[in-house]
């Protein structure tokens, strides 16, 4: 069983593996009960995102931790991975800017992932 954080870092580093973009981490746990971080990234296209998707899911799923729910799959402009603990936001650049978690969410605490990406 991985750890948040631990889950958190396998994750960020599957979706860098795969070009994900501008990957964001918010530290959820002491303003909301529903998941410890969200990760937040963005993708080139809708093929992208789902590639994505799956390089996230099958990398936790390796771990014995598939996603609990998967939204938006089939949409293509933003996928949501519930992993309990985790939840990974996938988004298509113009609807991460017309959603704006980060500004939403904005009393969570940006964690610093530089060591886990390529960016």
């Amino acid at each position: 069983m991985l750890t948040p954080k631990e889950a958190m870092e396998l994750i960020v580093k599957a979706l860098d593996a795969k070009k994900g973009k501008d990957i964001s981490v918010l530290k959820t746990e002491e303003v909301t009960i529903l998941a410890d971080y969200f990760i937040i990234c963005t993708a080139n296209s809708s093929t992208h995102i789902k590639t994505l998707t799956d390089e996230a899911s099958k990398a936790m799923a390796d771990k014995g931790e598939p996603p609990i729910r998967t939204e938006g799959y089939r949409n293509g402009g933003w996928v949501l991975l519930d992993f309990g603990a985790i939840v990974v936001h996938l988004f298509l650049n113009e609807m991460r800017n017309f959603y704006d978690l980060e500004r939403l969410w904005s009393d969570a605490a940006k964690t610093d992932i530089s060591y886990l990406t390529t960016e």
